[in-house]
């Protein structure tokens, strides 16, 4: 792993590595049971070098812990690596874009490259980009969220495990008070259903 993180360092497949601080490749057991792909690190991911340490990683790593999965046995990462950004109006806030298919496109061969190096139980796709990275642009998070399905080859990848796909943790955190707590528990209800996979 330690050399496919090297080789990624050095990724140019597409310009978002002309801005972001660094790259963000993976943090976890590269012999973990499940593999977590989120959407592409945000502000504060980037500036410290590893997926899911912001806001949303502590939703996340909560989640995971009351759906009862072992937070050791994971192996969390992006389906794109470098942050996408704009500027805010009158300020140096950098404000999260979503990743284009030519970027998820640019980065897929290093997320199959992760998927034969860990060769996971299970997969976790957390999010409509990285939904959309492992079955293709006709993937909607809110009709196959919850539902297990047998994890497709990638770019060489073996395609074997089982594929879980559940929203982004940053969509609980951009909720409305109201429907917050029922967002939370809908994420960890499917992270639950990745857990029962594992028993």
């Amino acid at each position: 792993m330690h050399r496919l993180r090297e080789a990624a360092a050095g990724c140019h497949g597409c310009p978002l590595y002309q801005r972001a601080t660094q790259i963000v490749f993976s943090s976890g057991d590269a012999s973990a049971r499940v593999m977590l792909i989120g959407e592409q690190p945000g502000d504060q991911e980037d500036r410290r070098g590893q997926p899911f340490v912001g806001p949303a990683g502590g939703v996340l790593m909560r989640a995971i812990d009351e759906a009862g999965i072992d937070p050791t046995e994971t192996y969390v990462t992006n389906a794109v690596k470098h942050f996408k950004f704009e500027l805010a109006p009158r300020g140096k806030r950098r404000i999260h874009k979503p990743p284009s298919l030519r970027e998820m496109t640019a980065c897929r061969p290093w997320l199959a490259a992760e998927l034969r190096l860990v060769e996971p139980e299970v997969v976790i796709a957390l999010g409509a980009t990285a939904g959309k990275a492992l079955l293709g642009s006709s993937f909607r998070v809110s009709k196959e969220r919850g539902v297990p399905r047998p994890m497709p080859a990638l770019d060489g990848s073996p395609g074997e495990g089982t594929l879980v796909a559940t929203i982004h943790p940053s969509a609980v955190l951009r909720a409305d008070d109201e429907d917050r707590a029922q967002m939370y528990a809908g994420l960890v209800s499917d992270l639950k259903v990745a857990a029962r996979l594992l028993d």
